[in-house]
Protein backbone atom coordinates (compact mmCIF):
# COMPACT_ATOMS: atom_id res chain seq x y z
CA UNK A 1 0.00 0.00 0.00
CA UNK A 2 1.12 3.60 -0.56
CA UNK A 3 0.50 6.91 1.71
CA UNK A 4 -1.76 7.88 -0.59
CA UNK A 5 -3.75 4.27 0.82
CA UNK A 6 -3.46 4.73 4.34
CA UNK A 7 -4.49 8.20 4.15
CA UNK A 8 -7.38 7.23 2.49
CA UNK A 9 -8.28 4.52 5.80
CA UNK A 10 -7.44 7.68 7.73
CA UNK A 11 -9.94 10.03 6.23
CA UNK A 12 -12.52 6.80 6.74
CA UNK A 13 -11.85 7.19 10.30
CA UNK A 14 -12.05 10.63 9.91
CA UNK A 15 -15.48 11.06 8.40
CA UNK A 16 -16.61 8.17 11.13
CA UNK A 17 -15.30 10.93 14.03
CA UNK A 18 -17.61 13.21 12.02
CA UNK A 19 -20.44 11.55 12.30
CA UNK A 20 -19.94 11.17 16.12
CA UNK A 21 -20.11 14.92 16.26
CA UNK A 22 -16.51 14.69 16.71
CA UNK A 23 -13.75 17.33 14.67
CA UNK A 24 -12.78 14.57 11.32
CA UNK A 25 -9.78 14.06 12.22
CA UNK A 26 -8.34 10.21 11.55
CA UNK A 27 -5.38 8.36 12.27
CA UNK A 28 -3.83 4.63 11.06
CA UNK A 29 -0.35 3.04 12.37
CA UNK A 30 1.04 0.65 10.26
CA UNK A 31 4.09 -1.41 10.44
CA UNK A 32 5.05 -2.94 7.44
CA UNK A 33 2.30 -3.81 5.97
CA UNK A 34 0.75 -4.28 9.17
CA UNK A 35 -2.08 -2.36 9.99
CA UNK A 36 -1.65 -1.83 13.85
CA UNK A 37 -4.43 0.55 14.90
CA UNK A 38 -7.49 3.10 13.38
CA UNK A 39 -8.43 5.59 15.36
CA UNK A 40 -10.26 8.71 15.14
CA UNK A 41 -10.43 11.78 17.60
CA UNK A 42 -12.73 10.84 20.72
CA UNK A 43 -12.49 13.47 22.85
CA UNK A 44 -16.35 14.76 22.62
CA UNK A 45 -17.44 11.03 23.25
CA UNK A 46 -15.00 10.59 25.85
CA UNK A 47 -14.76 13.31 27.75
CA UNK A 48 -11.07 13.61 27.60
CA UNK A 49 -9.30 16.11 26.03
CA UNK A 50 -6.08 13.90 25.15
CA UNK A 51 -8.44 11.68 23.45
CA UNK A 52 -6.88 13.11 19.66
CA UNK A 53 -6.99 10.23 16.65
CA UNK A 54 -3.48 10.16 17.00
CA UNK A 55 -3.11 9.05 21.07
CA UNK A 56 -6.25 7.19 20.36
CA UNK A 57 -4.38 4.72 17.73
CA UNK A 58 -1.05 4.72 19.79
CA UNK A 59 -2.91 3.79 22.73
CA UNK A 60 -3.99 0.95 20.74
CA UNK A 61 -1.02 -0.03 18.78
CA UNK A 62 1.02 -0.16 21.97
CA UNK A 63 -1.43 -2.79 23.13
CA UNK A 64 -1.87 -4.91 19.94
CA UNK A 65 2.04 -5.24 19.80
CA UNK A 66 2.18 -5.45 23.74
CA UNK A 67 4.60 -2.54 23.95
CA UNK A 68 4.60 1.23 24.45
CA UNK A 69 7.11 1.63 22.14
CA UNK A 70 6.27 1.18 18.69
CA UNK A 71 9.59 0.95 16.63
CA UNK A 72 9.32 0.76 12.73
CA UNK A 73 6.49 1.90 12.51
CA UNK A 74 4.36 4.69 10.43
CA UNK A 75 1.43 7.05 11.76
CA UNK A 76 -0.83 8.28 9.04
CA UNK A 77 -3.04 11.37 10.49
CA UNK A 78 -4.93 13.48 8.50
CA UNK A 79 -3.95 16.74 9.91
CA UNK A 80 -0.61 18.27 11.17
CA UNK A 81 -0.23 16.42 14.68
CA UNK A 82 -0.35 19.15 17.71
CA UNK A 83 2.40 19.55 20.61
CA UNK A 84 0.69 16.87 22.65
CA UNK A 85 0.37 14.40 19.94
CA UNK A 86 3.78 15.31 18.39
CA UNK A 87 4.99 14.40 21.89
CA UNK A 88 3.06 10.91 22.00
CA UNK A 89 4.52 10.23 18.72
CA UNK A 90 7.95 10.74 19.99
CA UNK A 91 7.59 8.77 23.10
CA UNK A 92 6.37 6.22 20.67
CA UNK A 93 9.15 5.97 19.01
CA UNK A 94 7.63 6.12 15.68
CA UNK A 95 9.52 6.02 12.86
CA UNK A 96 7.63 8.59 10.42
CA UNK A 97 4.63 10.24 10.44
CA UNK A 98 3.20 11.28 7.37
CA UNK A 99 0.07 13.75 7.11
CA UNK A 100 -2.54 15.24 4.90
CA UNK A 101 -3.07 18.87 5.67
CA UNK A 102 -1.34 21.69 7.65
CA UNK A 103 -2.53 23.24 10.88
CA UNK A 104 -1.57 26.80 10.82
CA UNK A 105 -3.12 27.43 14.08
CA UNK A 106 -1.75 24.85 16.12
CA UNK A 107 0.63 22.40 14.02
CA UNK A 108 3.54 21.00 15.82
CA UNK A 109 5.40 19.47 12.74
CA UNK A 110 6.07 22.46 10.68
CA UNK A 111 3.43 24.96 10.57
CA UNK A 112 3.71 26.58 14.39
CA UNK A 113 6.17 24.23 15.88
CA UNK A 114 9.07 21.76 14.68
CA UNK A 115 9.25 19.56 17.09
CA UNK A 116 9.70 16.37 15.67
CA UNK A 117 13.31 17.63 14.72
CA UNK A 118 14.25 19.82 17.97
CA UNK A 119 17.95 19.27 18.92
CA UNK A 120 17.42 18.76 22.36
CA UNK A 121 15.29 15.46 21.15
CA UNK A 122 17.41 11.82 21.46
CA UNK A 123 14.50 10.31 18.85
CA UNK A 124 13.24 12.05 15.71
CA UNK A 125 10.88 11.11 13.33
CA UNK A 126 10.80 11.64 9.80
CA UNK A 127 7.97 13.91 8.71
CA UNK A 128 6.02 13.79 5.21
CA UNK A 129 3.24 16.17 4.70
CA UNK A 130 0.92 17.03 1.82
CA UNK A 131 -0.69 13.53 1.50
CA UNK A 132 -4.10 14.03 -0.08
CA UNK A 133 -3.91 17.34 1.73
CA UNK A 134 -7.00 18.77 -0.33
CA UNK A 135 -9.37 16.15 0.48
CA UNK A 136 -7.99 16.49 4.28
CA UNK A 137 -8.57 19.95 4.20
CA UNK A 138 -12.07 19.53 2.41
CA UNK A 139 -12.81 17.12 5.41
CA UNK A 140 -12.36 19.59 7.96
CA UNK A 141 -13.69 22.55 6.42
CA UNK A 142 -16.79 21.12 5.39
CA UNK A 143 -17.58 20.17 9.18
CA UNK A 144 -16.74 23.58 10.52
CA UNK A 145 -19.05 25.02 7.76
CA UNK A 146 -21.80 22.82 8.31
CA UNK A 147 -21.46 23.52 12.28
CA UNK A 148 -21.33 27.64 11.74
CA UNK A 149 -25.10 26.86 9.81
CA UNK A 150 -26.29 25.66 12.67
CA UNK A 151 -25.86 28.40 14.76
Amino acid sequence: MTDADYMRLALAEARAAAEQGEVPVGAVIALGEDILARAGNRTITWCDPTAHAEVVALRAAARAVGNHRLIGATLYVTVEPCAMCAGAIIQARILRTAYGCDDPKGGAARSCFRVFDHPALNHFVEVRSGILADECAATLQSFFAARRSLG
